[in-house]
């Protein structure tokens, strides 16, 4: 009987332990983490797909900018030669301008003084020959050189107007690819900066997941120890349907429907305050559906008495039962504990009718 009891004492204080971890690791479930690691996943994935997307945009951006920058180079080697046909233009004006002059030197050493009133008024050769229209004496090749030069520098100065414009256009454009880099280089920060942070989460979550796991297998041991079988008879008292479940209780520490701030619509059951220990009993014959451990309501017991009658016992620190047994009325079914949420060693004693809880007075 010592020995007996001695396991019992040993069991309760590593149930205890094991109840303690469990409200430390909260509401975190195995199943919970699971389920938070393929979210987490799936956000990694549509991160990552993004990032690839934006990497694609930013190369296409790049090999834009380096097309235009190309374009950019060629147009202003385009620039510099038609300066350099614009100057070579007018260098063959002034040496033009510079022969006809000797010509018309010499005309005034023969005795025509026209050409040089008219040589004296000019700024160069254009404005000369233009001054001079009316002159007949000036030579067909002058007059023809004059007509040459003048679609040259008109062709020459068209031409660098529309390189000019296109060069501009290309400066433009480079200058929007610029900020298009930019913007998407920032947005690949971002991206970075969400996936590290996605990381850190999963990271986190698989370390919850494992700690869940430990506590789920700390929890399938404990529910494959916490059977003590009954060594007493059934035990039967009053005279309703139901005989009480604890009868060893110290008192009735919660009442059907009481309405508590950490619970919704009411308290669904009785709590029985008793010893650590103390034996609870099925409240009528039945078939024992569920022996087991719940995170919320620890070692538990629930009875299936047909007709849509079932009763639930919680929160015990050893089972008397197993799943599938049948029970008589007043049969030991478990000892008083407090696994699961629980705040100190009871017994909640819940009945339900077709799913819905019902008060325990109505059968006892």
């Amino acid at each position: 009987m010592k020995c007996r009891m001695k396991r019992v004492a040993s069991l309760f204080l590593a149930l205890a332990l094991c109840a303690g971890m469990t409200m430390n690791v909260g509401a975190v479930t195995v199943q919970e983490a699971e389920n938070k690691a393929d979210e987490l996943e799936g956000k990694k994935e549509q991160a990552e797909a993004e990032a690839k997307d934006l990497t694609e945009k930013l190369k296409g951006i790049v090999a834009d900018m380096e097309e235009t920058q190309k374009k950019l180079t060629e147009k202003e080697e385009e620039i510099e030669q038609v300066e350099n046909e614009l100057v070579q233009a007018q260098i063959d004006a002034n040496d033009q301008y510079e022969r006809m002059k000797v010509r018309i030197k010499y005309m005034y050493e023969s005795g025509n003084t026209q050409f040089v009133a008219v040589l004296a008024e000019s700024k160069n050769m254009g404005d000369f020959l233009n001054k001079a229209e009316y002159i007949s004496q000036i030579s067909e090749y002058d007059r023809d050189e004059l007509i040459r030069y003048q679609d040259t520098v008109e062709e020459i100065e068209v031409k660098e107007e529309e390189v000019q414009a296109e060069y501009e256009e290309l400066n433009t454009l480079q200058t929007k690819l610029v900020g298009q880099q930019t913007e998407v280089q920032k947005m690949i920060d971002e991206n970075k900066e969400k996936l590290s942070n996605i990381q850190s989460e999963i990271d986190a979550n698989a370390a919850a997941l494992e700690k869940a796991k430990e506590v789920e297998r700390i929890q399938q041991e404990q529910a494959g120890n916490n059977y003590i079988p009954s060594t007493g008879g059934n035990v039967v008292s009053g005279n309703g349907y139901f005989t009480h479940p604890c009868p060893g209780m110290s008192y009735q520490s919660s009442y059907f429907g009481e309405i508590r701030p950490y619970e919704v619509g009411g308290h669904k059951g009785h709590d029985y305050a008793a010893a650590v220990g103390t034996p609870t009993y099925a409240a009528a014959a039945g078939t024992v559906v569920i022996a087991g451990f719940s995170y919320s309501a620890g070692n538990w017991v629930v009875i299936n008495h047909g007709n849509g009658l079932v009763t639930k016992y919680m929160h015990h620190s050893a089972l008397a039962v197993r799943a599938g047994q049948y029970v008589e009325k007043g049969q030991q079914i478990g000892y008083v504990g407090s696994t699961g949420q629980s705040t100190g060693p009871h017994l909640h004693f819940q009945v339900e009718l077709n799913n819905v809880p019902v008060n325990p007075d109505l059968y006892m």
